[in-house]
């Protein structure tokens, strides 16, 4: 499987290459040797995103999917004027579901609202259940509340890592209404949800969100009472409505 985003074995950039070794590996980018390419992309770490953007692009659209995938995470975090297009071309136009996926990701590390309409597109669209998901959880990393209706509605998909990544995105966005469809998820039977749940409720601040935050502190799964209890921290002192 090719990279993947947003946490499930996202690229990073290695902590082992130091920006002082920038020239070193620099001339590496483009030649399409997978140790060297991807040294090439970690050595810009530390690099200003004018600067390293224009190296990253070299690679874009590298045969090996490990370099792809580097590149097009680089670009969500080295935000620049040419980051969205390309991202969005990939995400709208690449035949390789991961690398379209990855392009998701990106967009909502990148922040940018005016990706709000391609992810929604992708969202409603794609056929792949990876890049749909990237795409929720970007449009939570947005915060735009115009992803409400989509993200609502993916509650009720029968996959249940989108509803994983609505629950979580729902929660990012802070909108209210959503208290009510998100408690039917406090007895579901993946954990996964539940904890997502506890983690979204700790930004949704009503006293329904409280009383549902008490009942999963009691969760048979810590992870799950342990991010109730602080969920539950984060609600406290704030104005209930």
């Amino acid at each position: 499987m090719g990279p993947l985003c947003h946490g499930y074995n996202k690229p990073v950039f290695s902590n082992g290459i130091r920006h002082d070794r920038f020239g070193r590996h620099c001339p590496s980018i483009g030649k399409r040797k997978l140790p060297r390419s991807l040294l090439g992309l970690a050595a810009l770490k530390n690099v200003e995103p004018e600067a390293a953007v224009p190296l990253i692009l070299k690679v874009i659209d590298d045969a090996n999917d490990n370099v792809r995938g580097m590149a097009i995470f680089a670009l969500g975090v080295k935000p620049t004027a040419a980051c969205l297009p390309v991202l969005v071309r990939l995400l709208e136009t690449e035949s390789d579901y991961s690398i379209r996926a990855a392009a998701a990701g990106a967009l909502g590390y990148l922040g940018d609202v005016r990706a709000l309409e391609p992810l929604l597109r992708t969202f409603y669209e794609d056929t792949e259940w990876l890049v749909r998901f990237s795409a929720a959880v970007s449009l939570g990393n947005l915060g735009d509340v115009r992803a409400y209706e989509a993200l609502v509605g993916a509650l009720d998909s029968p996959e249940i890592v989108l509803q994983q990544a609505a629950i979580a995105a729902l929660g990012e966005i802070g909108d209210l209404r959503c208290v009510d469809k998100l408690l039917a998820f406090a007895q579901a039977e993946d954990w996964l949800v539940r904890q997502r749940l506890a983690e979204a409720l700790g930004n949704l601040p009503t006293p329904k969100s409280w009383q549902a935050l008490q009942f999963l502190t009691k969760d048979a799964h810590p992870q799950v009472a342990t991010a109730a209890a602080i969920a539950q921290k984060s609600l406290e002192g704030l104005p209930l409505p």
